[in-house]
C-alpha cells in the first residue's frame, strides 16, 4: 500500500462516513413520510417515542428506533426526553408547498437503486434505458421532486422575467408544455392565467394518463394532455412553448428546437428550464453538481441513448451547450432570464 496521509485519510474517510449515514436515511425518510410520522410530530408538538406511536397507529419500538435515527441524523430535535421538528426540519419534510421540500429527492433517490441492474448492463451495452422501462415509481418521484420549484419560483419569477409573455398570458396566449410529465408546470401556469389555454405533451403515455388525472382533480378547465414527442407533436401559432427540466433527457434535441420554432408564432418565445450548471465540471463541482451529476448518470444519459439519436447532453449541460442547441433550431437570440439554486430559465426567440 501506499504511503498514506492520515490527516487526508481522516477527511476522506469521515465525508464518506457521513455519505453512507445519508445513503441509509433514504428508506427511512420515506418511511417516515409514508406513515405520517413528520406531519404528526408537527402538528402534536414535542412527543415521547409512545405518543408518536399512538397518534400514527404504529408500533412503539419501531417509532422509537425511527426517531434515535433521525435524531442522530439531525432530521429531527431531541430535547429533555421529547423528538419535535423545528420550523427548518418541517420546511424539508412537512410542508409539500415549501421550496425547499425535498421529500421527492429521497423518493428519486430509491428510484435509482431499483434502476441499478439495469443502468449497469447499460455501461457494458451502451444502450439507453427507457423512461417507460425505469423503476415504476420513478415517475411520481420526479414530479413530486420539482414540484415545489414550480409552484414557488414558476408564476412568481421565471414567467415574469421572460419578456413580455406575462402580459400575453394574462389576456389569452395559446401554450404548449413539452415533456410535461405529470403536468405539474402545466396546471400550475393553467391556474394562474385562466385566459390562456395550455396543452401538455409528453411521450410517456402512463404520465399523462397521471397529468389528466391531476388536472381534472384541480378543476381546471383551460388545460388538457395528449401524447406526443417534442419532435412532432401538434398545433401551430404557439405564443409560448414551454420545457421544464427534460431537454437534456431528449434523444434529439436539435430536432426538438427545429420543430418548436416552427410551431412557435414569428414573435413567440421558447421557455427553457434545465438544472443549474456550469459550463466545466470544475464549476460543477459543488453538492448541486453532484446531485445532478449522479442523476443524469442512472436517468437522464440512460433516457436519451434509448431514443432516436441519443445525444445525451446530461444534466449539467450547461448553458453554452444548451444554447447551441436551441440556435440549430433557427432562434437567433437565448438568454438566461432567471435561475435559482437548483434551476436556471433560458428565453429563446
Amino acid at each position: 500500500m501506499r504511503n498514506l496521509d492520515e490527516a487526508k485519510l481522516n477527511d476522506f474517510v469521515g465525508r464518506l462516513l457521513g455519505d453512507l449515514g445519508g445513503a441509509v436515511s433514504v428508506p427511512l425518510v420515506r418511511i417516515g413520510d409514508e406513515l405520517g410520522l413528520y406531519r404528526t410530530l408537527d402538528e402534536i408538538g414535542p412527543s415521547t417515542p409512545n405518543q408518536l406511536a399512538q397518534a400514527t397507529g404504529c408500533a412503539e419500538r419501531y417509532v422509537r428506533e425511527w426517531l434515535n435515527a433521525q435524531a442522530a441524523s439531525g432530521y429531527i430535535t431531541y430535547e429533555g426526553g421529547l423528538f419535535s421538528l423545528s420550523p427548518e426540519q418541517a420546511a424539508v419534510f412537512v410542508d409539500p408547498n415549501s421550496p425547499v421540500n425535498l421529500i421527492g429527492g429521497f423518493d428519486t433517490a430509491a428510484a435509482m437503486v431499483e434502476n441499478q441492474p439495469k443502468v449497469q448492463l447499460a455501461f457494458k451495452t451502451g444502450k439507453g434505458v427507457a423512461w417507460g422501462d425505469q423503476a415504476g415509481c420513478l415517475f411520481c418521484a420526479v414530479a413530486r421532486m420539482f414540484r415545489p420549484g414550480y409552484v414557488n419560483a414558476l408564476v412568481q419569477e421565471w414567467l415574469p422575467a421572460l419578456d413580455g409573455v406575462v402580459d400575453r398570458l394574462k389576456s389569452g396566449a395559446k401554450v404548449a408544455d413539452v415533456g410535461c410529465g405529470h403536468g405539474v408546470s402545466t396546471i400550475v401556469m393553467a391556474e394562474a392565467f385562466p385566459n390562456s389555454t395550455f396543452v401538455g405533451y409528453d411521450f410517456h403515455p402512463g404520465s399523462i394518463a397521471e397529468a389528466t388525472a391531476h388536472a381534472r382533480s384541480h378543476g381546471v378547465s383551460n388545460v388538457h394532455f395528449e401524447v406526443g414527442t417534442a419532435q412532432s407533436f401538434p398545433g401551430s401559432d404557439y405564443d409560448l412553448v414551454a420545457c421544464f427540466d427534460c431537454l437534456h433527457d431528449m434523444g434529439d434535441p436539435e430536432a426538438a428546437a427545429r420543430h418548436i420554432r416552427s410551431v412557435l408564432k414569428t414573435d413567440g418565445t421558447w421557455m427553457v428550464v434545465e438544472p443549474a450548471a456550469g459550463d466545466s465540471l470544475t464549476e460543477n463541482i459543488n453538492p448541486v453538481g453532484r446531485l445532478y451529476y449522479s442523476a443524469s448518470t442512472m436517468i437522464c444519459v440512460p433516457t436519451s441513448l434509448a431514443q432516436e439519436t441519443g445525444l445525451a447532453l446530461g444534466a449539467q449541460a450547461g448553458e453554452r451547450r444548451l444554447s447551441e442547441v436551441i440556435k440549430t433550431g433557427g432562434f437567433r437570440n437565448v438568454r438566461k432570464a432567471a435561475a435559482t439554486p437548483l434551476n436556471m430559465v433560458l428565453e429563446a426567440t
